[in-house]
C-alpha cells in the first residue's frame, strides 16, 4: 500500500486487526474496576405501574446504586428522549409523547427499561434485580396497524401518531379516473431485528466535572448533544467516543435509554460504570426495522405508460417515537417514491401507529428499500396483468438519459442516469435469455423456478457537510481526522487510500482518527450511504488547503513566487527550481523550521447535491413444492455507483446488503403474540441467513459519474438491500404464479410457501 492509482481494489488494512481478535470494542476497553450495570425490563407489553419496591435490592451484596425514574426526577432529570416529529396533512403536529429514560407511570412494551442496578459484578447486579418487587396492572396490548385499541398515549387518539401526505391527491385521482388500465397490489413488509455481530453496550466515566461516554454507535456528536440536554450538562463538559463497532446498520445511530441511565449512574457514584446487552436483551430492546403494509396502485395509458402512482401505507412506530421513526416511511420513503420511472403525478399517504412493541427505526436503507420494494412488486404485478414483459414495461417507463438533471415528482433532483444501459447489462450478465431452458429443466425434476427483476434507485442521506483534518506527526506518520464512524465498512482503508492518491503520502503512514468528540469538533456520523462521498469531498478540500498553505513557504526555498508553485505527480514543483519535495518531505522541512502552522490543515466541504445510486438486481429462485423450501440459485447485480474509489469494498458492501435483503425475504421475521410477548427472542426462534442460503453473487459496475460531487461517485452502502428485496420476492412470485398464487408476502419460509402452493392448488381446482 505504498501508492494507489485511482479506483484500485485494495484489500482492507483493518481486517488483520479485527479478524485476529485485536479489535478494541466497547466491552474490551471498559476501565479497570468499572462497576457493572444490569437493566430490569418490563415483563409485560402494556400496564400501569402500581408499585415498585427496590429497597431490598439497594442493600444487596455488592450493589452500589439502584436507579429508578423517581431517582432521576429527584436529580432534576425529567427531559424525555427526542425524535423526528412530522406535520400532519391538516397542518397540525404529529404526536410527540414523552418517552422517559426509565419507565415512569406505565410500561409500553416488553423490554422497556424500568430500573438500572449497578454492582461490583454483573452476577450481583442480576441477583439484586430479582429482589425488586413490583405490581403492574395489565392493560390490553395494541398490536395491529388500524385505528383503535387500548390507548397507549393520550396525545395519539386511536393510537394514530400521524397522518402524512405528499403529492397532488386531486391530480392523482383524476389520472386514475382517466386511466386505460389500473393495477393494484397490497404489499406487506415484515418486521426484522437488526442483530449486528456486536450487541449494544457502553461505559461512562465522571471525573467530577466532565462526563465521558463510550458506546458502540454510528457517530458521537448527536449523542453528545442529547447527553447534555437530558442530564442538564454543558456540552463542553461531555465527551463521547465510539471505539471499534461491530456492525450498526442504522440501528446503532440512535440514542437509547440505557446510555443515559449508565451515564447518570457514573455521575452519581463518581466511578466508571459499564453495560453490555446480551443477545436476547438486544432482541427485546433494539429498534426494529421495516414493519409496514402498503396498498400500491398504478395507472396506465393504452400504451402501457404510467400516468399516476398512488400509495397508502400504514406503518408501525412501536411504543414511542424513535430517533427517525416518523421520518422513515414518510420523508425517506418519498425520496425514491417513483423510482426510475418518468411520472410526475403521485400521491403518498402514510399513517403511523403506536403499538405495544419495541420502537422501529432506521435499518439499512431506511425508507428507500421499503419504497422500492412496494414499487417494484406492483410493477411486476402490472406486467402480468397487462400481458407484457417485465423488462419491456420498465424500459418503456424509464427516465431517458436526455431528461437529466431530472426533478422527480417528490422534488428530488436526480443528477444523471442511464437506466436502459444498466438494464441491458444485467440482462446479459444474468443470462436472462437462458432462463426458459433452466426453468424447463427444473420443471422436469418437479421443481419450480422463478426469475425476479428489480430496478432500484436510492438517495444518499444525512448531513451534506463534513470536515477533515490532516496532521503531520513527529514520528513521520499522518493523522486523518474524520467526522464519520466505521461500523465495519472499511473506512480506515478507503480514507487512507484516497488521501494517499491525492497527496502521494504512503498509505501505511496514514492513520484514520474517528469517533471522539474531543478530538473532532463536528461530524455527521455514518448513515444513509453518506460516509465516503462526504468525507472524501472534505478530504479534497483539506488537500487544497494544505497545498495552498505550503506553496508560499516552499516558494521562498525555491526562489519563485507562490503562484509558480504547483503540486502534481505527488510532488511540489516550480519552473526553474530543482527542488521538488513530496508532501511528507515538505512537512519535515516545516518541522525543522519550527513552522507548526504547516503541520495541521483542515477544511469543511458541503455537497452541492445528493447522488443517486441505482442498478438492477436479477434473482432466480428454485422451489421444491413437496417441502416448500426455496433456494436462491442465481443472483446478479449491475450497479451504477459512479466512479469507484475501491471497487473491492463496494462489491463487499453490495454482497452484505443483498444477504441482509435475502434474510428478510426468506427467513427473518419478528413474531409477537397477542399480548405483546416477543416469541422470536433468540436464534433458536429467529433465523438469520447462513452461508449455505446464499449463492455466489455476480457484481458488475456500469458507472455514470455523478455530477453532485467532485469525485463523480455515488454511495453504495445500502444499495444491496434496496434492490434485493423486490428481486427475490418477484422471483418467488414468478415461480408461484402458474400455480394460481396471486398474493405472496415475505418471509417465504418453507411452511408459508408450502401453504401458498396448497391454497393455490385448491383455488385452481
Amino acid at each position: 500500500m505504498e501508492k494507489f492509482g485511482k479506483s484500485q481494489p485494495v484489500t482492507r488494512v483493518e481486517d488483520l486487526r479485527l479478524l485476529t481478535g485485536h479489535g478494541r470494542y466497547v466491552d474490551d476497553i471498559a476501565p479497570e474496576g468499572a462497576l457493572h450495570a444490569y437493566v430490569l425490563r418490563a415483563p409485560v407489553a402494556h400496564g400501569t405501574i402500581v408499585s415498585l419496591d427496590v429497597e431490598d435490592a439497594r442493600t444487596a451484596e455488592g450493589v452500589h446504586l439502584v436507579l429508578t425514574a423517581a431517582d432521576l426526577e429527584a436529580a432534576g432529570i425529567t427531559a424525555g428522549m427526542s425524535g423526528v416529529v412530522l406535520d400532519n396533512r391538516d397542518g397540525t403536529k404529529a404526536a410527540a409523547p414523552h418517552r422517559p429514560v426509565l419507565a415512569e407511570e406505565k410500561v409500553t412494551h416488553v423490554g422497556e427499561p424500568m430500573v438500572l442496578i449497578v454492582a461490583e459484578t454483573l452476577i450481583q447486579a442480576r441477583d439484586a434485580s430479582e429482589m425488586i418487587t413490583f405490581d403492574i396492572e395489565d392493560l390490553p396490548a395494541k398490536m395491529d396497524l388500524v385505528p383503535g385499541g387500548a390507548t397507549i398515549h393520550p396525545e395519539a387518539p386511536d393510537n394514530r401518531a400521524f397522518d402524512w401526505g405528499q403529492g397532488d391527491e386531486a391530480a392523482t385521482e383524476a389520472a386514475f379516473a382517466e386511466a386505460a388500465h389500473m393495477v393494484s397490489l397490497e404489499v406487506g413488509d415484515n418486521r426484522i431485528i437488526v442483530n449486528p455481530m456486536e450487541p449494544r453496550g457502553c461505559f461512562a466515566e465522571w471525573d467530577g466535572q466532565r462526563l465521558h461516554l463510550a458506546f458502540g454507535g454510528q457517530g458521537v456528536w448527536g449523542m453528545k448533544a442529547e447527553l447534555a440536554r437530558i442530564l442538564n450538562l454543558d456540552k463542553a463538559d461531555v465527551r463521547v467516543t465510539n471505539p471499534d463497532v461491530g456492525g450498526g446498520f442504522g440501528m446503532k445511530a440512535a440514542p437509547y435509554p440505557e446510555y443515559f441511565a449508565v451515564a447518570q449512574a457514573a455521575r452519581t457514584l463518581g466511578r466508571p460504570v459499564r453495560w453490555m446487552a446480551d443477545r436476547s436483551e438486544s432482541m427485546l430492546s433494539d429498534h426494529g426495522g421495516r414493519d409496514l403494509v402498503s396498498l400500491a396502485e398504478l395507472a396506465f395509458d393504452a400504451d402501457h405508460r404510467i400516468t399516476a402512482y398512488r400509495v397508502r401505507t400504514r406503518c408501525n412506530l412501536g411504543a414511542y417515537n424513535s430517533n427517525f421513526g416518523q421520518a422513515i416511511q414518510t420523508r425517506l420513503f418519498s425520496r425514491v417514491l417513483m423510482g426510475v420511472y418518468d411520472v410526475q403525478t403521485t400521491w403518498l399517504q402514510v399513517e403511523g401507529y403506536y403499538t405495544n412493541t419495541t420502537q422501529v427505526d432506521a435499518y439499512r436503507g431506511a425508507g428507500r428499500p421499503e419504497a422500492i420494494y412496494v414499487l417494484e412488486r406492483v410493477m411486476d404485478r402490472a406486467a402480468r396483468e397487462l400481458g407484457t414483459d417485465p423488462w419491456t414495461l420498465r424500459r418503456k417507463n424509464f427516465i431517458r438519459p436526455e431528461r437529466f438533471p431530472y426533478t422527480s415528482a417528490t422534488g428530488e433532483t436526480y443528477d444523471v442516469g442511464d437506466f436502459d444501459k444498466v438494464l441491458s447489462r444485467v440482462e446479459q450478465e444474468a443470462d436472462a435469455a437462458g432462463f426458459a431452458a433452466r426453468a424447463a429443466a427444473d420443471a422436469a425434476r418437479g421443481l419450480l423456478r422463478g426469475q425476479g427483476l428489480c430496478y432500484y434507485i436510492e438517495s444518499i442521506l444525512g448531513d451534506p457537510s463534513e470536515g477533515a483534518r490532516v496532521e503531520f506527526c513527529d514520528d513521520g506518520t499522518v493523522n486523518l481526522y474524520v467526522g464519520t464512524q466505521s461500523n465495519g465498512q472499511g473506512h480506515e482503508t478507503v480514507y487512507a487510500q484516497f488521501l494517499s492518491d491525492q497527496t502521494g503520502i504512503p498509505a501505511h503512514l496514514i492513520h484514520v482518527v474517528q469517533g471522539d468528540s474531543d478530538r473532532i469538533a463536528k461530524g455527521g456520523g455514518t448513515g444513509g450511504s453518506r460516509s465516503v462521498t462526504t468525507q472524501s469531498t472534505a478530504t479534497l478540500a483539506a488537500v487544497d488547503t494544505m497545498i495552498a498553505a505550503f506553496a508560499p513557504y516552499l516558494a521562498d526555498k525555491m526562489g519563485v513566487t507562490p503562484e509558480a508553485v504547483g503540486f502534481d505527480e505527488e510532488r511540489f514543483r516550480a519552473p526553474g527550481s530543482n527542488l521538488s519535495p513530496t508532501m511528507i518531505e515538505a512537512a519535515e522541512m516545516a518541522r525543522q523550521d519550527q513552522r507548526s502552522d504547516l503541520l495541521v490543515h483542515e477544511a469543511r466541504a458541503t455537497l452541492p447535491g445528493r447522488s443517486y445510486p441505482n442498478g438492477a438486481h436479477v434473482a432466480e429462485v428454485v422451489i421444491d413444492p413437496e417441502t416448500g423450501r426455496a433456494h436462491v440459485d442465481r443472483y446478479t447485480v449491475v450497479d451504477d455507483f459512479g466512479n469507484l474509489i475501491n471497487p473491492l469494498l463496494a462489491e463487499g458492501q453490495v454482497h452484505g446488503g443483498v444477504v441482509q435483503g435475502l434474510g428478510q425475504v426468506f427467513c427473518e421475521h419478528v413474531v409477537y403474540d397477542e399480548d405483546g410477548q416477543l416469541l422470536t427472542a433468540s436464534f433458536m426462534d429467529y433465523a438469520l441467513p447462513r452461508a449455505a442460503d446464499v449463492p455466489m453473487i455476480g457484481f458488475t459496475s456500469e458507472p455514470v459519474p455523478s455530477t453532485a460531487n467532485l469525485m463523480g461517485m455515488k454511495g453504495c452502502g445500502e444499495a444491496g438491500t434496496v434492490g434485493s428485496l423486490a428481486a427475490a420476492a418477484n422471483a418467488v412470485q414468478d415461480a408461484l404464479w402458474p400455480l394460481g398464487v396471486r398474493q405472496a408476502d415475505m418471509p417465504f419460509t418453507p411452511l408459508k410457501l408450502w401453504e401458498l402452493l396448497k391454497d393455490g392448488a385448491e383455488a385452481a381446482a
